[in-house]
């Protein structure tokens, strides 16, 4: 029997929500990938020229969710995560075309890591920092243990599950630019951006090649860019960790240094 744990079944389908509304929401005319900031001080929402966008606080069913809320962190505006023993995910949809991908800017604030924790491993895939990014492609080229979790998804939801989902993080001990394959389906990768704990306590600035990044890890060029998600998790470890999150910006070129 084809058997999935319940947070990876319900981190598949929470990010499913996200490609089922920027499917849903998707502009006559593409969004403009240089225009978006997250988050803006009063609410969780993001401004474009031709739609407003929200923040969506998603929790998993049978789990304690992470508590998300706008805080200052020396002076810099964020959102602060908080998990004890708990997972969910901060959800926002976009429609940036494959041609339109550029860089992603990022930031974030750990003050310490997860005791005991591992990406690799899943009785231990707890994290204080995610940024996922969720992608549109061609689903034939599914390996049969990807088609078959494709079917659970769409059993369980009448929606595909992404194509492919891309996170940045922070690890324990991997070096940085280690690629971490999800132990449960290769269609999730996750990049170490950071590791260990030489960093930790001050506000640690990224910019990421989207498309470069892509390719590292899956192999093959990206599809459209469909959803966007933050996600502090400590359900695994049964742990307390807690993070801020900067502004999250989309730029339609990469700076070259």
């Amino acid at each position: 029997m084809f058997f999935i744990d319940m947070k990876f079944r319900w981190m598949l389908l929470l990010i499913c929500v996200g490609l089922m509304a920027g499917c849903a929401t998707q502009p006559s005319s593409p969004m403009r990938a240089d225009a978006l900031h997250l988050p803006s001080p009063q609410a969780f929402r993001t401004w474009t020229p031709e739609q407003q966008l929200t923040w969506l606080a998603v929790p998993f069913p049978g789990k304690n969710p992470t508590q998300y809320q706008l805080a200052k962190r020396q002076g810099r505006e964020g959102i602060q995560a908080d998990a004890h023993s708990a997972v969910s995910m901060l959800r926002q949809s976009v429609h940036v075309p494959a041609d339109q991908l550029g860089a992603l800017k990022f930031s974030w604030f750990v003050p310490e890591l997860i005791a005991g924790a591992d990406m690799g491993v899943r009785e231990a895939d707890d994290s204080p920092v995610r940024l996922v990014l969720a992608f549109e492609g061609d689903r034939s080229k599914f390996s049969a243990r990807n088609a078959m979790l494709n079917e659970l998804v769409r059993t369980l939801t009448h929606e595909e599950m992404p194509y492919a989902t891309l996170m940045y993080v922070w690890c324990n001990q991997r070096p940085v630019e280690s690629v971490i394959v999800n132990p449960r389906t290769d269609r999730i990768q996750k990049i170490v951006v950071e590791s260990g704990p030489h960093q930790l306590q001050r506000w640690r600035n990224y910019e990421r090649d989207i498309r470069t990044d892509f390719e590292k890890a899956f192999g093959e060029a990206p599809g459209p860019l469909v959803a966007i998600g933050l996600m502090t998790d400590s359900d695994n470890t049964r742990t307390h960790t807690r993070a801020w999150y900067g502004n999250v910006q989309l730029l339609q070129s990469v700076t070259k240094p």
